[in-house]
């Protein structure tokens, strides 16, 4: 998928910067003992090994379906990037806020503070080449007019958002680091250096749970885009055999496949084999109009503007609706009036056994 390819050259080209970059960051902490400068190698190494996961995530959904997993393992991309989002909150945001209070309590005098200006300005080159890469191969997969917020929220390919999130975040984080180690030398007082480490566990903080939201979203099942769901629609009404579209549903099963089920109304008349043909070529125009729609199910079906009226007769009160014949309950018949001598009769009736009773009772007794 094009898609699909955009969002793994991202992805590479991410991976290679935050590996890149991790390393000069260690190397600069070791020398300078600056918390800003731990607090982003660790995002770094994060980033790094959020980068491995969605590459993963790539590998694992392009397994053939089973009968266990009938659809496929195309959300495995969206599960991933979700593990993404956990890592960069925990291991990245929580780490830096931990750090920077741990400082702000304790603060450390900054040792060769030129060198780890100069890494984070390396880092800074690396990153925005990193973050240019994810914006060419976003704006490819991008809809015309459509803001990057509102790419970020609709896009049903993971990898683009996370990377351009990530790499955001990382250029901001950056920029932080570099004004925090920058006013701690200006002012001698360390307590800028841990600030900076502090802004940059809170910015993790909040890119982690937008990620995270959104690719809840998507696990969830979302539907399709309102333009697909648009052309799916004018692609079933225009079959000449289709009277009227009844309802549609669509889901996203992965980054490139989606799940239709439609009720159609089928003009009247048609034969079995003619309808079968109708549903095939149904079939085919959605495809061609959205090639990602590839499961799909089709029913025939009525339309009908009003539930059927309820002609059975009305049920006593506590009759189960499932126990009642097909041809529904028999009406309650009244009892008709009885005469004198059959209400005699069934006095008599009903006293009989009293009778047995009395005789039985009068031979054990004499027994």
């Amino acid at each position: 998928m094009a898609g699909s390819g955009h969002g793994t050259r991202a992805v590479v080209a991410a991976l290679l910067a935050n590996t890149g970059i991790a390393v000069a960051k260690f190397v600069g902490f070791l020398l300078t003992r600056s918390a800003s400068m731990l607090a982003e190698s660790v995002h770094s190494v994060a980033d790094a090994g959020n980068q491995a996961l969605l590459l993963l995530g790539q590998k694992r959904s392009r397994r053939a379906p089973t009968a266990e997993h009938p659809f496929g393992y195309g959300r495995e991309r969206y599960f991933w990037a979700f593990v993404v989002a956990v890592i960069l909150f925990s291991l990245g945001g929580m780490f830096a806020i931990y750090e920077g209070v741990s400082k702000i309590r304790d603060p450390h005098e900054l040792e060769s503070p030129s060198i780890a200006i100069g890494i984070l300005l390396v880092a800074i080159a690396l990153e925005s080449a990193s973050f240019r890469t994810a914006i060419v191969e976003s704006r490819r997969a991008k809809a015309a007019g459509m803001s990057w917020w509102g790419f970020i929220r609709r896009s049903k390919q993971p990898e683009l958002p996370v990377v351009l999130l990530e790499d955001l975040g990382a250029l901001v984080g950056l920029v932080f680091a570099l004004v925090a180690v920058s006013v701690t030398v200006i002012t001698d007082d360390p307590l800028w250096d841990a600030i900076g480490t502090l802004s940059i566990g809170v910015l993790l903080v909040v890119i982690a749970i937008i990620l995270a939201i959104e690719m809840k979203g998507l696990l969830i099942g979302e539907a399709a885009s309102l333009t697909d769901q648009q052309r799916i629609a004018a692609a079933i009404e225009i079959e000449p055999s289709v009277a009227k579209l009844i309802h549609m549903r669509t889901q996203h099963i992965g980054p490139d496949e989606l799940l239709v089920g439609a009720k159609v109304e089928l003009v009247h008349g048609l034969t079995v084999d003619d309808a079968v043909e109708a549903v095939n070529r149904i079939e085919n125009s959605v495809r061609r109009a959205v090639p990602t729609a590839r499961v799909m199910y089709l029913e025939p079906d009525i339309f009908r503007t009003s539930l059927p009226s309820d002609h059975a007769a009305p049920l006593a009160a506590g009759t189960v609706l499932s126990d009642a014949p097909a041809e529904g309950l028999a009406p309650v018949e009244e009892p008709a009036q009885e005469s004198g001598s059959e209400r005699r009769r069934k006095g008599e009736a009903a006293a009989a056994p009293t009778a047995v009773e009395s005789t039985i009772g009068e031979a054990a007794q004499s027994e």
